[in-house]
């Protein structure tokens, strides 16, 4: 199949806009990102969602650049297969999945700690440990209601799913999620939102919806999180193939210093690069990552690489020490949606070139 002139250049035509706002206090405005802004665009999504039976192939085409935020709710949830295509059917499955999170917590959560077995008990200790540490820096999440969702929609996930159980990292995964389901009902700054006013059904559906996208999300990467992790490791195995393949000189120079890939990346892979760039822009990175579907850990590989890559220069003249330092530390605190934009186009660029010699990244 063709591709069309979006995907094939996803800068192309990028029509910049005003950054978010970051204020004396701190506040955050999360946007949609440069291209999803376009007048053109929005046409496009909102004939698409407006079908009767919703072309997924189509809708994923538009959402690779950037979905409006008003509509990232909806496009999310259909990208994730939670939500049906069929718009007669759509609000019924919500209702019914929804119910079925409530009769989840009534089951596992609400149950007294007699009834939970010692490593159900340990687990819930664990997750109430990572709650408060949840995207440290945006105040918004250390409201107690929030905290609270988060512990629920965590230990029911790790219940339902034994093979994994609750590992960190995947606390933040959920993030994204709470910020994009609350849009729906609370308009305004992120930081200015005050989830209590929610009422309890508005605030129960966001949960449900956070819990059953969250799952379809892992679906997709669960190995990242079974015993000692392989998923992980394949994907950061890769990541230095290409990294070799890209840039060797880099590549050379962080082997001569024996910087290992795991030392870094390891977090990059296991939280989605979550925590590497600011929160507000963690909503238009994972349009991209859901409009890629089953593709998306291999493409989430070569957005680590576009990633890395970004500093190329200063990477060649550091030592050991100081390359550690700076890759924990990287200074992204002010990006904008342009450098995030810049890392999507690479990372699109350099798959469609290595796509043509598949077995590139073959890792045994």
């Amino acid at each position: 199949m063709e591709l069309s002139e979006e995907r094939q250049n996803p800068s192309a035509n990028h029509t910049s806009e005003v950054p978010p706002k970051s204020t004396t206090s701190g506040t955050l405005r999360l946007s949609s990102g440069g291209r999803s802004t376009d007048s053109t665009r929005i046409a496009k999504f909102k004939k698409e969602l407006s079908a009767p039976v919703v072309d997924l192939d189509a809708l994923r085409e538009l959402a690779w650049s950037g979905v409006p935020s008003d509509m990232r709710p909806l496009v999310w949830r259909l990208l994730l297969g939670y939500a049906p295509t069929n718009s007669d059917r759509r609000e019924m499955i919500l209702t019914r999945k929804r119910l079925e999170y409530v009769d989840c917590v009534a089951q596992y959560y609400d149950a007294s700690s007699a009834d939970k077995a010692e490593d159900e008990l340990h687990t819930l200790r664990q997750i109430s440990v990572d709650c408060p540490r949840t995207v440290p820096d945006v105040a918004f999440f250390h409201q107690p209601v929030i905290q609270a969702c988060l512990e629920r929609i965590l230990y029911i996930w790790a219940i339902r799913h034994p093979a994994s159980g609750y590992v960190q990292g995947i606390n933040d995964l959920a993030t994204p999620f709470l910020v994009v389901f609350l849009s729906e009902h609370i308009e305004g700054e992120m930081e200015d939102w005050v989830v209590s006013k929610l009422t309890p059904a508005q605030l129960s559906n966001v949960e449900a919806d956070c819990y059953w996208c969250l799952s379809k999300l892992l679906d997709n990467i669960q190995d990242h999180y079974t015993f000692a992790q392989p998923g992980i490791q394949r994907l950061v195995f890769k990541l230095k193939e290409l990294v070799r393949r890209i840039d060797e000189p880099v590549a050379k120079h962080m082997e001569k210093q024996g910087l290992e890939f795991l030392q870094f990346a390891f977090r990059w892979v296991n939280c989605l690069l979550i925590r590497e760039i600011p929160f507000l822009l963690v909503t238009r990175l994972w349009d991209t990552y859901l409009a890629e579907g089953d593709k998306f850990p291999d493409f989430l590989v070569y957005a680590c690489a576009s990633f890395l890559l970004t500093w190329t220069e200063q990477l060649q003249k550091l030592d050991f020490q100081e390359m550690v330092l700076f890759l924990q530390h990287l200074p992204t605190k002010r990006w904008t949606h342009q450098e995030l934009e810049m890392v999507l186009s690479r990372a699109f660029m350099w798959r469609v070139m290595f796509d043509r010699a598949p077995s590139h990244l073959n890792c045994n």
